[in-house]
């Protein structure tokens, strides 16, 4: 039996019409990546409120933010202070481009961003998310390249399953075929390799460091066989996320930046979701020990609170901007948003003043150990991440890593498992791109007691999940 989320009573003359809410979503709201035909005969999820790791429905029930909006809400829900900076921000200033111009909180965000980047990390351009940044990357390794006489190095090489945005080009170097189909056509010039996902690792399985070595040494085969001359940039998340969170294994980040650095081919961390604390660091790069030569963030820098994305590159992508005429033709009309920054500013208060990068390492080991406790259910086969990071892969065999078909993965995920767990209290993600995985990614404030919530909720719901199979 599945557990019943809290509900806490709200005062009904300060609620909306519910069936008028639901017959306007209904009609006019077209949500994202969303199948609607699945509210033909069902509600809406609609959620009004939020509360430190908690959110709040329409009809005023609770569930348990697993996965902090969507790898976002760093500091927890309901904080009046951020909400405070955007209005202080937008009385003062509420709106102004970074066209030629600046504002206060841009400058001393790109000050304080680039003071936790690693190595010379210091130039920052500020989008609007993280799509954004990384078809802002792409843009400046082309055009770097172009300026410094290497017209001929466009090509970008990513990993299988990743996912890197929706934008034609950050959809072109994401690495999951189905996602793209829809819109091909896209911008051409970029390959697959390995990714790092030991668990059904085709070699090396039992040797995390062999592995890494054979899946970076991928990269070094795909930019010989393409061409050194031809290869701009690699781009990687430091956990990917598409797939159900496969960490780095020992010593592979070093062997890349070797691999690029032979082949003068630009190094692109994509930290949209592992950036600000989701792994106990500003950045990712630092607690796996590489050094980018661009990074791409976004989410947790506001918590949420506003839009915002960035960016980060090193002086040497700069310098052929930084005098004569030449300019980075590219920009967006809300990135660097005054209110934006200022929000940004204020969250990254909070994570100074709370420690909350101090408390992610210190409590990770307990979130991991509890969600490993779940390995004693059937249909577990695997749990694996990094900081408040993890992904829960299931399987149909333990002992042979056999995973569902499509049908058996389509009526366990979305015929059963996403709406099991939220009507039990538990939101989070349950996902098939790749092979089914349930990902959890609470806010940083959480602590045992919630660590606990999740395992709770899981097993019930896990356990049920198998009975039906």
């Amino acid at each position: 039996m599945t557990t019943t989320p809290q509900t806490v009573p709200q005062d009904e003359h300060q609620q909306p019409d519910q069936a008028a809410l639901q017959d306007s979503a209904r009609d006019h709201l077209w949500m994202h990546f969303t199948r609607h035909s699945t509210y033909r005969t069902s509600d809406v999820p609609t959620i009004v409120r939020g509360d430190g790791a908690y959110i709040y429905d329409v009809r005023g029930r609770r569930y348990l933010d697993g996965l902090s909006g969507l790898f976002v809400v760093q500091v927890g829900h309901g904080r009046n202070e951020l909400a405070q900076a955007a209005a202080k921000q937008a009385g003062e200033l509420a709106f102004f481009p970074l066209w030629s111009y600046a504002h206060p909180t841009a400058i001393q965000l790109a000050d304080r961003i680039a003071g936790y980047a690693p190595g010379d990390l210091n130039k920052v351009f500020f989008t609007t998310g993280g799509g954004e940044a990384v078809e802002s990357a792409w843009k400046l390794a082309k055009q770097y390249f172009k300026l410094t006489g290497k017209p001929t190095k466009h090509k970008v090489i990513s990993r299988a399953i990743a996912y890197h945005g929706t934008p034609q080009g950050a959809l072109s170097i994401t690495g999951l075929p189905g996602m793209k189909a829809p819109f091909e056509p896209l911008v051409p010039s970029t390959f697959r390799v390995p990714n790092t996902n030991i668990y059904r690792a085709p070699v090396h399985g039992d040797d995390p460091e062999a592995f890494g070595r054979w899946a970076a040494d991928r990269i070094d085969e795909a930019i010989d066989f393409e061409g050194a001359d031809t290869v701009a940039a690699v781009f990687l998340e430091p956990v990917q996320n598409s797939g159900g969170c496969f960490p780095p294994p020992p010593g592979y980040f070093q062997r890349v930046r070797e691999i690029c650095d032979k082949h003068d081919v630009l190094l692109v961390s994509d930290e949209v979701i592992c950036a600000f604390g989701r792994l106990g660091h500003m950045f990712a790069a630092e607690r796996y020990g590489y050094q980018p030569d661009i990074i791409t963030c976004a989410k947790g820098l506001t918590s949420g609170y506003s839009p915002l994305g960035a960016m980060v590159a090193t002086d040497r992508l700069f310098e052929p901007f930084a005098s004569g005429n030449e300019m980075f033709a590219h920009g967006y009309t809300f990135g660097g948003h005054p209110v934006s920054t200022a929000v940004a500013m204020a969250n990254l208060d909070i994570f100074e003043r709370e420690q909350l990068n101090e408390h992610v390492r210190s409590t990770e080991g307990a979130f991991r150990a509890t969600l490993e406790q779940l390995g004693d259910l059937p249909i577990v086969g695997d749990v694996r991440g990094d900081g408040y990071f993890y992904g829960i892969e299931l399987v149909k065999d333990k002992a042979t890593k056999e995973t569902f078909d499509d049908d058996e993965s389509e009526r366990l995920l979305r015929g059963f498992l996403s709406k099991a767990l939220f009507d039990a209290g538990l939101y989070c993600r349950a996902d098939d791109r790749g092979d089914p995985v349930i990902q959890l990614a609470p806010p940083l404030i959480c602590d045992q007691s919630h660590f606990d919530e999740i395992e709770q909720i899981l097993r019930s719901v896990l356990t049920e999940a198998w009975s039906r199979l």
